[in-house]
């Protein structure tokens, strides 16, 4: 839990509670549905909350924002994210059943009502919103068709509506396949953690 106080030392009571209820429901419903694997479950608030979190540092998230997060797996990014922006709504879908399962469990634990769960494909889901947030899920080029036409044109936030990718290591020639106008922004320049050497959030825009 320090981790995150220390990134984050303005959370309220309640969200200091939230964040510090993740261990035990995840290390609860990683013994019945492996959402996490085994060797990050005991750096749970590093690998996955923190890294989470690293797209706050990016964009922090007006009030009334809306966010899809898509192959959301046990929850990441969306869980932590909503956790720290309780006054934006946040759609968590997956197409694997059981992953969907953990992340509606755990949200009710934590009594968060921005979050809504979907067992679907992104394809699938209906509405638009301000950004898609995703998590080491496909390489750009794939999934950039998976939510197109899923962006809102307009937005109020730091960065224009668009889609934020959680990745790591040498991207070279995956941002190059894109073919798209993309911005890095290397987690190392928030957190010190050596984790956090070769991550970055990505970002870019999808036009319609």
């Amino acid at each position: 839990m320090n981790i995150i106080t220390k990134y984050f030392p303005d959370l309220t009571e309640e969200q200091l509670e939230q964040f510090k209820k993740l261990e035990s429901l995840y290390k609860l419903w990683n013994e019945q549905i492996n959402v996490v694997s085994r060797q990050d479950i005991d750096e749970l608030y590093l690998r996955h909350v923190l890294h989470s979190l690293g797209i706050a540092k990016v964009v922090s998230f007006k009030d009334g924002t809306s966010i899809l997060d898509v192959g959301t797996g046990g929850g990441f990014p969306g869980i932590p994210l909503a956790i720290l922006f309780p006054n934006c709504q946040f759609v968590l879908v997956d197409s694997i059943g059981k992953k969907i399962k953990v992340v509606s469990e755990i949200a009710k634990a934590l009594d968060l009502k921005n979050v809504k769960a979907l067992n679907c494909r992104a394809e699938e889901v209906k509405g638009q919103f301000d950004f898609v947030v995703t998590r080491a899920v496909a390489r750009m080029a794939k999934f950039i068709p998976w939510v197109k036409g899923k962006l809102l044109p307009e937005g109020e936030n730091s960065l224009k509506n668009g889609i934020l990718f959680l990745k790591g290591g040498d991207l070279t020639e995956e941002i190059e396949e894109s073919g798209k106008k993309v911005e890095i922004f290397p987690l190392s320049n928030y957190f010190t953690e050596d984790f956090f050497e070769t991550k970055v959030v990505l970002y870019t825009r999808v036009k319609k």
